[in-house]
């Protein structure tokens, strides 16, 4: 006689607060039991939490939206921001739209509707986007400092070094870094067998809280996780760390004190970003496992999908005047054309 299908039973909380639903995530296949939908748990016990995350979380979206489309628009409509910083900064602003759309929609639902369940393939698709944009962006904050590096440090021949096609190798090679590492860890995840609990102790689907769901022994993929981070996450990180000890070395024998101030403030803006990502990425993923707690980790989350997101933008143009500048034809061209119409 087969056995009757277990659900995940989630309290319905009175209208106002955080609710949650019935998710039947999981169902019987032969002796074995194997999740087919996942429920992400509720951000906060205490009523009025929810919307209060809510609307700061969206507003941070739409900021990150907005001031990364913009910076983008701007590098690509202004000829005199045709350069390899900006060539890769516009990469970043592409990539932070891609990282934020992939986590903050689905995080938003789950906070003001029922609709807190995600479908296996759907939690499989979301891992693998976030992933994607993650690594792609150390290796894009890597080629971005060896850039600043050539510039400083090799500049008669830097023109020549930093071509349109080295940029664009660069560029690619990030980009085709990030699919592989997501292709394979979300592959090497979902390979595992999920007897339930079906609730993710997150608000997306990460490699740390799904493992923890995971039957069986998840050893290898804690190693490949470990190995994976520190390939792609530490490697850049040292990568960024050497070309900047050249470039302050570079930039302290430089007779002119301007010519010293010129060279720092072009580093400032992207030595900044990569603290507050790397800050936040490494504790995460570099830290041992029975460090590990689910409150810090959601924590550490969110400012790396939101608050740094947010960030980027706003450093990249109040410190630079060409981005500035750039953003102001901008904004002065989209007035011209809807006066037109």
């Amino acid at each position: 006689m087969r056995e009757p299908i277990p659900q995940s039973r989630h309290v319905l909380k009175e209208e106002g607060k955080c609710l949650e639903m019935s998710v039947n995530c999981s169902l019987w296949q032969e002796n074995s039991l194997s999740v087919k939908r996942f429920a992400f748990t509720k951000f906060s016990e205490v009523p009025g939490e929810c919307f209060l995350l809510f609307t700061l979380i969206l507003l941070m979206f739409l900021v990150s939206l907005t001031g990364n489309t913009l910076i983008a628009l701007a590098i690509c409509t202004s000829p005199s921001l045709h350069t390899p910083m900006y060539f890769f900064l516009a990469n970043l602003s592409l990539l932070e739209i891609g990282y934020t759309c992939s986590v903050i929609p689905k995080m938003l639902q789950s906070l003001v509707s029922e609709a807190r369940g995600i479908s296996w393939e759907g939690c499989a698709s979301q891992m693998f986007f976030f992933i994607f944009f993650g690594i792609t962006e150390c290796c894009l904050l890597a080629a971005m400092a060896f850039d600043r590096y050539m510039a400083i440090c090799s500049p008669l021949h830097y023109a020549t070094r930093m071509s349109r096609g080295v940029c664009a190798y660069l560029a690619i090679v990030s980009w085709v870094m990030g699919c592989i590492v997501g292709l394979g860890q979300t592959n090497f995840i979902f390979s595992l067998n999920f007897c339930g609990p079906c609730e993710i102790d997150h608000f997306f689907c990460d490699l740390p809280p799904l493992l923890a769901l995971a039957c069986g022994d998840t050893s290898q993929n804690e190693a490949a996780i470990f190995v994976a981070a520190v390939l792609c996450i530490f490697s850049p990180f040292l990568l960024i760390i050497s070309s900047y000890v050249r470039i302050l070395v570079a930039v302290l024998v430089m007779p002119s004190p301007e010519g010293r101030h010129k060279a720092l403030s072009t580093c400032s803006s992207h030595l900044l970003v990569v603290t507050l990502f790397y800050g936040s990425t490494s504790a995460t993923y570099l830290r041992p496992k029975s460090s590990h707690s689910p409150g810090v980790d959601k924590l550490l989350a969110l400012f790396y999908t939101s608050v740094t997101s947010m960030l980027n933008p706003i450093i990249y143009s109040l410190r630079n005047k060409e981005v500035k500048g750039a953003l102001r034809r901008t904004l002065g061209l989209k007035k011209v054309l809807t006066m037109k119409r």
